[in-house]
């Protein structure tokens, strides 16, 4: 169970820099404006809206996504399903693997983890990593190399997590893999925002994170996989089921 609040906290708890910058620049356009005039006192006042409204409805948007959709009742996952062997990929971040095992009592389930601090820079994992320590049972992984058998995978399960592998090569690489551990019927779904029109509104310039559907289309036919079922929950987050090719 998830607290109230808990997606948009956790927001603002991993990347409060970004939110003090704003509050730093809203403070000082706002005090700043009481002793000018004119044009000037008017320029001021349209810094503090370009600062709060961008800051204001990321907010939102993510108290929306995080705390108020169907987001984490994995809508896309077949419950009457019972996989033998689930993997659960994570980057450095992972708040699913003890209700997967909760959920999949039958099932084997593996979780890796895939970051690395000389890859992945963002300082927004490395405060998350703090908050939420790794699963026990993790494995860390090299996104390039999974020690898992071929075929040996029912389902796999990313849940915004592999976006973090920022080099598109890295990524091919790292699905050619899933594939390889994927048995001829088994699964794999990968939720993500998208780099797409709603989520440049909800996160301004932060929808760079994210990787654009196109490029992800590009990965899956590289490693042999094609798209089952594509699902939106909210505009911004996008669930892809895929199997493999052929």
């Amino acid at each position: 169970m998830r607290s109230p609040f808990q997606g948009v906290l956790n927001i603002i708890r991993f990347n409060w820099h970004f939110y003090l910058v704003s509050l730093i620049g809203f403070a000082f356009f706002f005090f700043v404006s009481f002793s000018l005039e004119g044009a000037q006192k008017f320029c001021c006042s349209i810094f503090c809206i370009c600062i709060c409204i961008p800051t204001g409805f990321s907010l939102i948007a993510s108290f929306y996504i995080y705390d108020s959709s169907n987001l984490y009742r994995f809508g896309w996952l077949d419950f009457s399903q019972k996989p033998n062997f689930i993997v659960n990929v994570s980057a450095g971040f992972d708040e699913t693997s003890k209700w997967i095992a909760k959920t999949y009592s039958e099932s084997t389930l593996v979780p890796v983890d895939f970051y690395d601090a000389s890859k992945h820079t963002e300082v927004s994992i490395k405060r998350a990593r703090k908050v939420y320590p790794i699963h026990p049972d993790a494995i860390q992984v090299s996104s390039q190399n999974l020690p898992l058998k071929s075929k040996s995978t029912d389902l796999v399960i990313a849940f915004l997590s592999v976006h973090e592998i920022r080099d598109q090569q890295e990524r091919i690489l790292f699905f050619q893999e899933l594939e390889r551990i994927l048995t001829d019927h088994g699964k794999i779904t990968v939720t993500e925002h998208l780099r797409d029109f709603p989520n440049f509104l909800a996160f301004n310039i932060g929808f760079f994170h994210f990787i654009s559907r196109n490029s992800w289309i590009k990965v899956f036919e590289k490693a042999n996989l094609i798209i089952l079922e594509e699902i939106k929950t909210t505009p911004f987050i996008t669930t892809f089921t895929l199997k493999k090719s052929g």
